[in-house]
């Protein structure tokens, strides 16, 4: 009898526990107004920041994303990286950096929500926007129009991702952390530039989505005439002027960017934290009801499949949580303080609408006054230059320039965003070892007669050879110069002219090194013109073309070349100018040091019994100990031209401290729009010095550094740094 009593006291808890699990289920909805988002029946202001779960590893998320929650943030908003989730078609990839569904669940168990931003088109300065290469190569695909190859692709995709998630029960109505999903992606300019074919396309991925029923609202970004019910939203510097496009939407800013993305070859942008919060402010004084940091932590572009288009492997982004995962201060805690501060006044601001009064010039105040009594008030200065006094209720403020005080009673200003309360530190790479022991091995330097090469008559487009197999790709041919060529007698050798669509290139005559060009995010397309000694009979032609990233952004970026097309001519010949386009070519993909595996064979690869120095083409090995404590780290590249860089087999990224930074750079005043270019750092100096090694990547000992230089460089020099605040 007690066992038949303690069997039905099992089977009670149990049905209360389902009844509990249903009902909270019945309990977890999201709804909007236009004053507010609704999450179980709580009005909220919601405060987001974006941390992509690819540009930091699973051992930092957890430290990431509680920095993030202590900083005031409600949500983490992150995009979804369909080349990572899909290196080929049908195989999937969910692991490692790309454990989607752990991050999702680490932001939970935080006390965070997360709006996912299924895309699939990212853009994010990331490789080929997000897309898989191979997509490009389904037959008659367009990217991102009314194509129904490409709608079939990515509608199969999206439903892969939202079968996860609800597999793992983690949209808000199942329990989850999942508040919102995002489809496509700033596609407003799209649609408007290639007209009807963009908005049948917008309206079919509007009701594919809705169709998914995820139980949550569905945005799309910085597009205004996104279809109903789809939720469009602003990205931008500044958003206080956007309204959605039907009365009963929320205003949202998916994108307060936080500073800007380094390109090798550029300076290093950053923005004022004193500006970026005086945006939010009057973001929110004008009934902003979620707006989210572009970024709060930007991380490293790992490997050579995260980076866009000569984008750099440091993805800072000048945000509040650095590169490496500390915190950057003071924009980190000034954050945190407004934060607060918004959160004090959210009682009047989700219920009720500002009166806008001007009591003076560049003065402007909104008072929010709800009927329970709740008020919240904003003061604002906007003149760039001087302070002001502003008289309110009988009180008076005052306010720096370009400039907000919050008072959430109305009466006591607890914030004002040109007012930096919290400490300054930056911070500094400091070595902890150097002098490392290197071996080298030089790459060698094909020809046409090499045995692995394709053959095609004239000129390939290097992606369509490598699919992105390589960042290499090898153009070869011969030249034959007659023994009775005038230049042989005179001594003036012929000019050859190589066109290419870019990125980089490396000339080789003979075997011999005779250049590098490279282009920029600005102007890809290069030309190389030298004199070249040529002697009689076969001379051999090796073109090294390298690519730096995909693009990322544009219509139908997907057709953009890459790669040596031409005209290649040689002019100063008998016959004037011979024209080496459409002659026979030979393709080699990739470079020798890659079929050999260099970056990840720890054993001894014959090489160069002297260690090369200054040499292009030349692979670097060395293993050394993890150093002692906790201290994130970086390795200084000073030394080094361009590559790519391994530890213990995994890529770094690439490396370009070869690539001066141009640009203007200077002092900065917070006050006055900001625009990319505004703040900038590092003129003269290189674009990206360190490139973050993850301490998870290390084992206590015996860790293998593999370097690749394609121009040449001193490995001696190169050092281990820890980096403190």
């Amino acid at each position: 009898m007690g066992s038949i009593l303690k069997m039905s006291k099992i089977n009670f808890l149990v049905v209360m526990v389902l009844l509990a699990i249903a009902c909270s289920s019945v309990r977890a909805t999201v709804s909007y107004d236009d004053k507010a988002f609704i999450i179980n029946g709580q009005r909220k202001i919601l405060i987001s920041g974006s941390i992509h779960y690819p540009r930091s590893t699973p051992e930092m998320w957890p430290d990431l994303i509680q920095k993030a929650k202590d900083g005031g943030l409600d949500v983490i908003q992150t995009y979804v990286f369909w080349n990572g989730h899909e290196p080929s078609p049908g195989n999937y990839n969910f692991e490692g950096r790309f454990d989607l569904v752990k991050f999702i669940k680490l932001a939970h168990q935080a006390g965070l929500y997360v709006h996912l931003r299924i895309g699939p088109y990212v853009c994010g300065e990331w490789n080929f926007g997000g897309f898989p290469v191979w997509l490009k190569y389904v037959p008659g695909i367009e990217f991102r129009t009314d194509n129904q190859p490409f709608k079939v692709a990515m509608q199969r995709f999206v439903e892969k991702i939202v079968n996860l998630m609800k597999s793992e029960n983690l949209f808000q109505p199942q329990g989850g952390p999942i508040i919102m999903s995002q489809i496509e992606n700033e596609y407003g300019p799209i649609e408007w530039e290639i007209g009807a074919p963009g908005k049948a396309y917008s309206a079919w991925a509007a009701k594919m989505a809705v169709g998914l029923d995820t139980g949550v609202p569905w945005i799309m970004c910085k597009q205004e005439t996104a279809p109903d019910p789809m939720i469009d939203t602003c990205n931008g510097f500044y958003c206080e002027g956007f309204t959605p496009n039907r009365p009963n939407k929320p205003k949202m800013w998916t994108e307060a960017w936080t500073g800007w993305y380094t390109q090798f070859g550029g300076p290093v942008p950053y923005r004022p934290a004193e500006d970026l919060a005086f945006s939010v402010a009057r973001f929110v004084q004008n009934n902003g009801s979620f707006f989210n940091y572009y970024m709060y932590h930007g991380g490293t572009n790992f490997g050579r499949n995260a980076a866009g288009l000569f984008v750099a492997t440091s993805y800072d982004y000048d945000a509040p949580i650095d590169e490496y995962g500390l915190l950057n201060e003071p924009k980190w805690g000034h954050l945190r303080d407004l934060h607060k501060a918004i959160k004090q006044s959210e009682a009047a601001l989700v219920s009720s609408y500002p009166t806008v009064t001007w009591p003076g010039k560049n003065q402007e105040v909104h008072v929010f006054q709800s009927k329970s009594g709740a008020c919240a008030a904003f003061l604002s200065n906007f003149d760039t230059t001087y302070s002001t006094k502003l008289t309110f209720r009988n009180m008076q403020y005052d306010l720096p320039p370009w400039s907000i005080s919050i008072l959430p009673d109305c009466k006591t200003a607890v914030y004002n965003t040109a007012t930096i309360n919290s400490k300054g530190s930056e911070a500094k790479m400091v070595p902890i070892s150097s002098g490392l022991n290197w071996e080298s091995y030089n790459e060698q330097t094909p020809s046409a007669d090499d045995g692995d090469t394709l053959a095609m008559q004239g000129l390939w487009e290097q992606v369509n050879v490598t699919r992105d197999s390589s960042d290499y790709l090898w153009y070869l041919t011969d030249i034959n110069i007659a023994s009775n060529e005038g230049f042989l007698k005179s001594g003036q050798w012929p000019l050859l002219t190589v066109m290419s669509a870019g990125d980089t290139l490396h000339v080789f005559i003979n075997g011999q090194f005779s250049g590098t060009v490279y282009g920029s995010l600005d102007k890809p397309k290069l030309t190389y013109s030298k004199y070249v000694n040529l002697r009689a009979g076969i001379n051999k032609v090796s073109l090294l073309s390298v690519s730096v990233g995909l693009p990322n952004v544009g219509v139908h970026y997907e057709r953009w070349n890459t790669g040596v097309l031409g005209p290649i001519t040689l002019k100063g010949v008998n016959e004037g100018t011979r024209d080496l386009t459409k002659q026979r070519w030979f393709y080699k993909t990739g470079l020798k040091g890659e079929s050999l595996s260099l970056a990840t064979v720890s054993e001894r690869v014959k090489g160069s019994l002297q260690l090369a120095q200054n040499q292009p083409l030349t692979w670097y090995k060395t293993t050394f100990d993890a150093p002692e404590g906790n201290d994130p780290l970086g390795i200084d590249m000073i030394s080094m031209g361009k590559g790519e860089i391994w530890i213990n087999g995994q890529s770094i990224g690439r490396h370009w401290p070869g690539y001066i930074a141009k640009g203007s750079c200077g002092d900065c005043n917070y006050a006055g729009t900001f625009t990319e270019k505004k703040c900038q750092r590092n003129c003269g100096q290189p674009s990206q010095r360190w490139y973050h090694l993850p301490r998870s990547w290390l084992k206590p000992s015996g860790n293998l550094l593999v370097v690749f230089e394609e121009w040449g460089g001193d490995p001696t020099k190169i050092s281990l740094d820890k980096r403190i605040a």
